[in-house]
């Protein structure tokens, strides 16, 4: 593994992990609810709900960020080599799995984590170590050979 330190922003991405934080905090403290982002998405798919304003109020503020920091510097270069299937099933597989798990890595590993919740610590453990696993079998896979 090697670092391209031209791309490399450690403080850039402690900003954003304090923005993410603080976004959590802000909408656990005004809405009582936890920042994980399959629960909320799921929230909007569901019929009888009530609270879709702040759920649509933070899923807007996720892609407009994006929009205004490209205003103040260039967005990086995205290269995406999967092919449009492979994406499908990828995003499908992810959505089943945060269904299985009761959550998401943001749900459990920002918000769970910080209120030091068991369930939370061994979710995340497990999504850490199904990646390590993943990311090394796919590299051998297709690097190697």
């Amino acid at each position: 593994m090697s670092i391209n330190f031209a791309q490399f922003t450690p403080w850039l991405s402690f900003g954003g992990g304090i923005l993410v934080g603080l976004a959590a905090i802000v909408l656990v403290l005004f809405c009582g609810r936890i920042a994980g982002i399959s629960g909320i998405i799921g929230g909007l798919l569901q019929r009888k709900t009530n609270d879709r304003s702040w759920r649509g109020a933070f899923l807007t503020g996720i892609v407009i960020a994006p929009v205004l920091y490209g205003l103040l510097r260039p967005l990086p270069e995205i290269t995406v080599t999967a092919s449009w299937p492979a994406i499908i099933i990828a995003g499908l597989l992810v959505g089943i799995g945060t269904r299985i798990g009761s959550g998401c890595t943001s749900g459990h590993g920002v918000c769970g984590l910080s209120r030091l919740s068991l369930r939370s610590l061994i979710a995340t453990l497990i999504f850490m170590a199904m990646g390590f696993v993943t990311a090394t079998v796919v590299g051998y896979w297709f690097l190697v050979r």
